[in-house]
């Protein structure tokens, strides 16, 4: 595309086939929304430019997509303003269901000036316009239009347009699985999101809700214009209504609601109202939904007369439901008035709610459940007489049968039974009508499926149809295929790491596991040597009886510690019983120098507590023999297990000894450079049992108080299992 360019040309396309039918069935009317389709092209390359930003002034907004195409909702009379960063703003009045081209070049051309664009591409869109004008007036013509359409198709592009054409047809003549059908077609070769929304809709037509929903709902709501944003949440509460789903019916209708009232969407504005208004009387809120009327009515009345009227005859409906006939009556009485009015330019079928015998009908009706049995004959009458200048056998029928109950009801009883027998004879004649009309039915299906089967059949011989959906078949096979592989590859991948981190933790463990069991093989000759120095130094003292009694508790205590020096984990009463018997030991020895006492928390339960084997004993070892042991009078030892909450406790070991800055300092040159195994293994082995049972250990050291003799405060946190 060139980086500039100095003119654009705004040019409709349309063959004189289309400008024919234009004439001879009118325009749209002035308040009619209609979806227009264009292109905006480099004429000079002839290639499409995308992201061009389309705006309905004031209303719809959306963007060309890569092959240049656009939709857009509008109505007859709204301006299209047309920008791009490489050319000049385009001002454009609609005037009819038109398809727009606009082509930009480097030379200069009048705006007016109409460009000839390739003759395929007009002669197919030629047809496809002509196909849609027929759609609501003549099922053949627009059939046929699209048969030609189908035999001028030379892309993919055109294809699925011809398919959405077909769907529209099939959707406007309430053939809804085919419609489905053909839908699912086009958007297998293009995959557009106004043919989605179309298809969600053909869906709930058919009365496939689920799956009506699910397409819905697979749309991404941030790739649509604001119109097709609206479409899709009254699509969606559409479909729960169906199915009785009130509340998300409502949810949606709402944020559909909310969106056109955003961007000032009027249309839909009156009949999100309406829809909403309805969704609350089915739900039996009817205070919410008179309000929701009241708004809808009031919104119509500023539209088109037709969609007035269409509104004024749902709100009667809503008054006779609340039994309020004098609103009713009233309405009806106006509605008839705009029926009369809207006749004078166009016809109103029999099928439609908005004929005048029908209201009459409701009127008599509602001026019968008021017992104004003459108003009710009134009524009656006139509907009755108008139904039958209309051939409108249906509400004739229903007229003389109301009629019969009203002069029943009001004594006439020869009246009564004479209006009866005239109702069975236009029985008789509507059963005779609807079998007729069952025939013509039947004759119609199959002459649609003749149609079908005959577009069917061009396209298989121009291998546009079965070949390219077989060739596209094999196309997503292979990309199934493809994803699939991905996927396999991927869950390959996962079970291997899956695995290799099992094998990682595992050796992880057997690590750990290795290193607790070294650091208990440090801690046990630790412990004796230790022991034993004790020992020795009662034999040296030459106090035998002591030493003896010394040394039977140190070889209980020695055969306790080596059952235990297995498990990781012991019972915290076990633990408990060897520093008894320990904290005893040392006490033998230093009995002027210290004093001891254990307190356990009697709400404690000790059996639902697990410790490391051996944890206590250094601290109460370095308590005695770097604390206590130096202090100039006797000392005291205390041992201490509370309750801290619920699923932990705390074991302090406390002594009011010298402290430990004046242990270091009385130490030796020699001694410093010789750290404490027992507190290096502690360390270690708390920290990999914390990291192989997540944090079950914590231990804290302070000093005790604050005084000269600082003493030492050991606080252990124990996690229940």
């Amino acid at each position: 595309m060139k980086s500039f360019f100095n003119t654009i040309l705004f040019v409709l396309v349309f063959s004189n086939l289309v400008s024919a039918q234009q004439n001879q069935f009118g325009s749209q009317p002035d308040n009619s929304s209609f979806t227009v389709r264009g292109s905006v092209y480099d004429s000079e390359l002839y290639k499409p430019i995308p992201n061009v930003n389309i705006e309905v002034n004031g209303g719809a907004y959306t963007t060309t997509n890569l092959a240049g195409d656009f939709r857009i909702q509008v109505k007859k009379g709204d301006e299209l303003v047309v920008k791009h960063k490489d050319f000049e703003t385009v001002y454009y009045t609609i005037k009819d269901q038109e398809r727009i081209k606009i082509e930009v070049q480097a030379n200069p051309y009048s705006a007016n000036k109409p460009i000839n664009p390739r003759k395929n591409e007009a002669a197919f869109n030629s047809l496809i316009d002509s196909a849609s004008l027929y759609i609501k007036s003549d099922f053949e013509k627009s059939i046929q239009f699209v048969t030609d359409a189908l035999a001028q198709s030379k892309s993919v592009r055109n294809n699925a347009e011809v398919y959405e054409v077909l769907g529209d047809i099939y959707l406007q003549w309430k053939q809804y699985d085919l419609a489905v059908t053909n839908y699912q077609i086009s958007l297998q070769s293009v995959n557009a999101n106004e043919v989605r929304l179309k298809l969600g809709k053909a869906y709930w037509h058919n009365k496939n809700y689920q799956e009506s929903i699910e397409v819905y709902n697979a749309i991404n709501i941030q790739d649509l214009s604001n119109w097709q944003q609206i479409v899709l949440y009254e699509g969606l509460g559409d479909t729960h209504f169906s199915i009785k789903n009130f509340t998300k019916a409502l949810s949606n209708y709402k944020e559909g609601l909310s969106i056109a009232k955003i961007h000032s969407i009027k249309p839909k504005i009156t009949d999100l109202n309406s829809k909403i208004a309805q969704t609350y009387e089915a739900k039996g809120e009817l205070e919410s939904a008179e309000d929701y009327f009241n708004s809808s009515l009031n919104l119509a009345s500023k539209e088109n007369e037709k969609r007035a009227l269409e509104e004024k005859v749902k709100v009667a409906d809503f008054k006779s439901s609340k039994r309020n006939f004098n609103d009713e009556i009233q309405l009806r009485k106006e509605a008839i008035e705009n029926i009369k009015n809207i006749e004078s330019d166009s016809v109103i079928d029999n099928e439609s709610p908005l004929t005048v015998q029908k209201q009459n009908y409701k009127i008599g009706n509602a001026y019968y459940l008021k017992k104004d049995y003459e108003s009710a004959i009134t009524y009656l009458d006139k509907s009755i007489e108008e139904a039958k200048t209309k051939n409108d056998l249906v509400v004739e029928k229903d007229a003389k049968r109301k009629l019969s109950e009203v002069y029943s009801s009001s004594g006439d009883y020869n009246k009564a039974l004479e209006t009866y027998k005239e109702y069975t004879e236009l029985v008789e004649s509507l059963y005779v009508k609807k079998e007729q009309e069952i025939i013509q039915a039947a004759r119609f299906s199959r002459e649609i499926a003749n149609k079908q089967n005959r577009i069917t059949g061009l396209e298989t011989d121009r291998e546009l149809s079965e070949s390219k959906y077989q060739l596209t078949s094999e196309r997503n096979k292979r990309q199934q295929l493809w994803i699939y592989s991905l996927i396999g590859g991927l869950v390959l991948l996962l079970v291997t790491a899956y695995f290799m981190y099992k094998y990682i933790k595992q050796q992880r463990l057997a690590n750990n596991l290795l290193a607790l069991k070294s650091l208990r093989s440090q801690m046990n000759p630790h412990f004796i040597f230790n022991a034993l120095n004790s020992v020795n130094s009662f034999i040296a003292s030459s106090d035998e009886l002591t030493a003896n009694k010394y040394l039977s508790d140190f070889s209980y205590l020695m055969r306790t510690v080596l059952e235990n020096s297995e498990e990781d984990f012991i019972p915290l009463e076990k633990e408990i019983e060897l520093l008894e018997l320990y904290t005893q030991l040392e006490h033998f020895r230093f009995k002027d120098k210290f004093e001891y006492s254990i307190n356990i928390d009697p709400e404690i339960t000790i059996s639902a507590y697990q410790i490391p084997p051996m944890l206590l004993q250094p601290y109460i070892e370095n308590a005695v023999w770097h604390g206590l042991r130096y202090k100039s009078e006797k000392g005291h030892l205390y041992i201490d297990i509370q309750k801290k909450n619920d699923s932990e406790i705390t074991i302090t070991i406390a002594d009011d000894g010298i402290g430990r800055e004046r242990s270091r300092n009385l130490k030796t040159e020699n001694q410093k450079k010789h750290n404490s195994k027992g507190m290096s293994n502690i360390k270690k082995r708390v920290a990999i049992l914390n990291d192989m049972y997540q944090d079950k250990v914590d231990v804290s050291i302070t000093n005790y108080q604050e005084s000269e003799d600082a003493g030492t405060k050991v606080v252990v946190t124990l996690k229940k299992d």
